[in-house]
């Protein structure tokens, strides 16, 4: 299993986002452990190739984590050993997941609500292969639950090897604060590494979050997209190094190009410049003209448009 002993951080799965593209510029700047895209199991079950695609790990370097979203056991078992025939050599169970067309099917967070559900996908998923399992869980549905302890327990016996606990219930989605003190009460309760999730933007509250949890690990979502180098500054500074400086626009506009380039390579530019642009609106996120840029952004359809925008701005030399 990974150890986060040598790497605590992590890049979390975000639907839409946390692609191969963007899966390799985070593994450049020194990423311990990422984890896809959430991929129905379902959808595998019924050999669905867009399903096949989101878990598609060639070039990519390990550790990675398919994370697999449903909610019924069976296919679940066999959604894990589909994705381990097609190269997974490690899993993760979406229990986490806030929207509704996901939740109120039982499925992602849904599962909060289910608990001897969730606990026997695990166990189903644990017979059916031998490879690390985890999940991702909030911390309750419309409130911290009261049982969030025994749920973590509960999924510890089932058969996870580590769980990843974002601290939010499934009503606030991604507004309001984290609660560490919630995450810090399920690494109390178990004996597998726990990985805290929410709110780390900066070394400084990867360091708070570690501290305030004991967690293992941190799992970091939000806070990297547009900044890919995060994962080198919480590197740097967990080993006692000075953290790396802040990317030139010259350097930072190499990214978004490289970024691009890799999208174009695995989806085709008019797929990929399409998706392209809301990360784009990301990495120049606080930069002067930021609005402007993000408009400009929305109008890209190639790769040759992105380099045009970013000479034309000033992040690249005429």
């Amino acid at each position: 299993m990974f150890n986060f002993s040598e790497n605590p951080f992590v890049l979390a799965p975000m639907a839409g986002v946390t692609d191969k593209a963007m899966r390799l510029i985070c593994r450049r700047y020194g990423v311990g452990l990422e984890v896809t895209e959430m991929v129905s199991a379902k959808a595998l079950h019924y050999n669905n190739k867009k399903s096949y695609e989101l878990f598609d790990l060639d070039d990519e370097e390990e550790p990675i984590a398919v994370q697999l979203f449903g909610s019924e056991p069976k296919i679940m078992a066999e959604g894990a050993r589909l994705a381990v025939a097609h190269g997974a050599k490690m899993l993760d169970v979406n229990m986490g997941c806030p929207v509704p067309k996901v939740a109120n099917h039982g499925e992602g967070s849904g599962l909060l609500r289910t608990p001897e559900v969730a606990f026997a996908i695990i166990r189903a998923m644990r017979a059916a292969v031998d490879v690390p399992l985890s999940a991702k869980i909030r911390i309750g549905w419309e409130e911290r639950a009261p049982q969030l302890a025994d749920f973590a327990r509960g999924l510890e016996a089932s058969g996870c090897d580590f769980l990843a606990v974002h601290g939010r219930t499934r009503s606030q989605y991604y507004s309001g604060e984290a609660d560490w003190q919630a995450i810090a009460e399920v690494v109390q309760a178990v004996d597998i590494p726990v990985l805290a999730n929410g709110d780390v933007v900066d070394a400084q509250g990867a360091r708070a979050i570690l501290e305030t949890t004991g967690a293992a690990g941190v799992m970091v979502g939000r806070g990297a997209l547009g900044r890919p180098w995060l994962f080198a500054e919480l590197l740097a500074d967990w080993q006692g190094q000075p953290l790396p400086p802040e990317p030139s626009l010259a350097e930072r506009a190499q990214v978004m190009l490289d970024h691009a380039a890799l999208a174009c390579r695995y989806k085709g530019e008019r797929i990929a410049m399409q998706e392209m642009r809301k990360q784009i609106g990301w990495y120049v996120k606080g930069l002067p003209h930021a609005a402007a840029l993000r408009r400009d952004a929305c109008l890209l359809n190639t790769y040759d448009d992105l380099e045009a925008l970013l000479r034309r701005e000033g992040f690249l030399s005429a």
